[in-house]
């Protein structure tokens, strides 16, 4: 069944659903209107770390200081890379007004893996297999966090199924990664001959302040998120290597896969 919630919602009407698992609100009319229409035990909302007012401070949780929606932030009807975590901040707002005990609210970080359309992380698999002398964003020991989409998935479901409500972060892998880890987990994976010369911060930042995975030092708030409450619940991380080989054998096979960010 497809449908746009834009337009209608007449064809979920007096039905009854275990759960909605809403990944695509970034509007608080659009979430106040399927939570009023569809009649549902839980629902889970996909909200976004975005939602955080200070990446500046490391190790951010559930109860951190969130971004201020301006007072017209309601009648948005544009979202932008600035409106996005105030948008957000006010679905999840409007969401538990509307279903108070029965929502499950979920901020991931920069989620990865097969048939991920952002190209973030690809961007990265495509330059290591090629092999050679590879630039890279310093400095090597600047934190990052990566979660692979189907490991957030299983658990979601997981919540669901017990029936769990709240506000989680969801970041990952289980251990603590680094750029510099992270490419040479590329590099040994994929078993190349890549070699990585680290660029200076400041050279990032005036040159390819978009680069992806790349978060400035005055910022790394945004790549050590506590995710310790989710991972209490049961989240778990399978292999970093099996997220760089699967998702790699997706882009291998798939012509359209993107290797370079595409927003």
């Amino acid at each position: 069944m497809l449908g746009d919630r834009d337009q209608s919602l007449e064809d979920l009407r007096g039905r009854r659903w275990d759960a909605v698992i809403d990944y695509c609100g970034y509007f608080p009319r659009q979430v106040r209107k399927a939570a009023a229409e569809i009649e549902a035990g839980r629902y889970v909302f996909v909200s976004t770390i975005s939602v955080y007012a200070d990446f500046r401070v490391r190790g951010l949780t559930e109860e951190s200081p969130v971004k201020q929606p301006p007072r017209w932030g309601e009648r948005s009807t544009e979202m932008t890379p600035d409106s996005y975590g105030w948008l957000k901040v006010l679905c999840e707002r409007a969401l538990e007004e509307a279903m108070q005990d029965r929502a499950l609210i979920v901020r991931p970080g920069v989620l990865v893996g097969p048939h991920d359309y952002t190209g973030r992380f690809n961007f990265w698999l495509a330059k290591v297999a090629r092999g050679g002398l590879l630039l890279a964003p310093g400095p090597p020991d600047r934190p990052v966090q990566i979660l692979d989409a189907r490991d957030l998935a299983d658990w979601l479901l997981n919540m669901v199924e017990r029936e769990k409500t709240g506000t989680f972060n969801a970041t990952g892998p289980g251990r603590p990664l680094s750029m510099g880890g992270l490419l040479r987990a590329c590099r040994e994976t994929l078993a190349t001959d890549t070699t990585f010369t680290w660029v200076e911060e400041d050279i990032i930042a005036n040159e390819s302040p978009g680069l992806p995975l790349w978060t400035p030092t005055e910022k790394s708030g945004f790549d050590s998120i506590d995710s310790s409450r989710a991972r209490a619940e049961g989240l778990v991380f399978r292999p970093l290597e099996d997220t760089i080989l699967d998702t790699f054998d997706w882009m291998e096979a798939d012509p359209d896969a993107p290797r370079k960010p595409t927003r």
